[in-house]
């Protein structure tokens, strides 16, 4: 069993899980497993992935898991925290094919339930292929504590993003302890709610782009940031205050970004296009509305390495603050090819009887926009994006 642990998975999926149980708990969904780089699985792939699924269904919350959670995540409510400790995987919701090499996944169900199934799923699918084709990690620990110095000596505050795409469970979990040994007060946390526990760091993570992906399937492009922003601000009150800027690109999304917003919110997070620009648009934004941008935080986040951390350090250079998430890098840098692969909302209906409609994501990288291409078309003409 390749997760042996409920809590073995990103905070962020937890927060939208519960934002979704509050305001759309009638939600269904849809999301699909795209293999961008193309991987060819062995045989068999399907059939010992279906058993890890399955597996999944035993998983429960922990006394100490959930203590946990009370203690760190204050953000959640009781309830939500009490239904954390009920919830149980359904298998059922998870649907996996193989054709020669060619592996198809797709996950259906109530939203607020089948939310939960993205992380474990891709670190499971990684795993396992690294595991079925014979992968054997090498010189973890000492990479490991080389980057941790160096991350600390260039002063960059940072945490592990690396569940997703990690070459193992064990891999993160050295990583993990040695980044926290070895960079002090640099080392701000993990995405993985039992690594963090583990170690005693703090989970992070906020939104994910599924959220915003809704709102604008639901209340159309042009008042998806906004409508998506005013409802997270109605969950939360203001914690969890840093948000994605780039589902429908960057520059649609300042457009859209408003003083008040700009104002609760505590920062910005860069997942996609050229990290200096997005720098210098995020300060301008900020300069224009009068708010001083040192007192915000932007988060890099995009295929981060030492090279870029360095580069993204040089050019913020003290005018803002800067932090950066760190995914593959950390957990999969180990001597063989990291999979390229997501799982990405496509489909949503307001209630289950309802017809569906399609989710698109608009990157900051032509080309990388993900969805039915009628309606990435159709927002891009909304939003006047060439």
């Amino acid at each position: 069993m390749i997760i042996k642990h409920f809590t073995d998975n990103d905070l962020y999926k937890f927060s939208v899980m519960m934002a979704i149980q509050k305001l759309y708990p009638w939600s269904y969904v849809r999301y699909d497993f795209i293999n961008r780089g193309g991987t060819q699985f062995p045989d068999g792939f399907a059939e010992r992935l279906k058993e890890e699924v399955k597996a999944m269904a035993a998983l429960k919350m922990t006394k100490t898991e959930k203590k946990y959670i009370e203690r760190r995540c204050y953000f959640f409510d009781p309830a939500f925290i009490d239904f954390l400790e009920g919830y149980q995987y359904n298998p059922d919701e998870v649907h996996i094919t193989q054709e020669g090499g060619d592996v198809k996944v797709y996950i259906e169900g109530y939203w607020y339930r089948t939310v939960l199934w993205e992380v474990p799923l891709m670190a499971i699918i990684s795993e396992l292929y690294f595991t079925m084709t014979g992968g054997v990690p090498h010189d973890v620990e000492k990479k490991a504590e080389e980057k941790a110095v160096a991350l600390a000596e260039m002063g960059a505050d940072y945490s592990d993003f690396g569940t997703r795409r990690r070459f193992s469970f064990d891999v993160q979990d050295k990583v993990v302890g040695i980044l926290k040994q070895n960079s002090g007060e640099h080392f701000k946390g993990t995405s993985n709610v039992y690594l963090a526990m583990k170690y005693d760091t703090t989970p992070i993570g906020t939104m994910p782009h599924e959220w915003f992906m809704f709102h604008g399937a639901i209340f159309g492009y042009r008042a998806a940031n906004m409508k998506a922003l005013e409802a997270w601000v109605d969950v939360f009150q203001g914690s969890l205050g840093i948000t994605l800027t780039d589902t429908y690109t960057t520059d649609s999304f300042f457009r859209s970004f408003s003083l008040k917003q700009a104002k609760l919110f505590d920062g910005v997070r860069h997942d996609s296009g050229d990290p200096l620009v997005f720098t210098d648009k995020a300060i301008r934004f900020y300069e224009e509305n009068r708010i001083d941008p040192v007192s915000k935080t932007l988060v890099f986040s995009d295929s981060l390495n030492l090279q870029t951390v360095r580069k993204i350090k040089d050019h913020v250079a003290g005018r803002a603050h800067d932090t950066y998430g760190i995914g593959t890098f950390f957990s999969n840098d180990v001597g063989v090819k990291p999979l390229n692969i997501v799982i990405k909302l496509t489909e949503i209906k307001a209630a289950k009887k309802a017809p569906y409609l399609h989710a698109v994501k608009l990157s900051d990288v032509n080309g990388k926009h993900t969805g039915n291409e009628k309606e990435i078309q159709l927002a891009k003409l909304t939003l006047d994006i060439e």
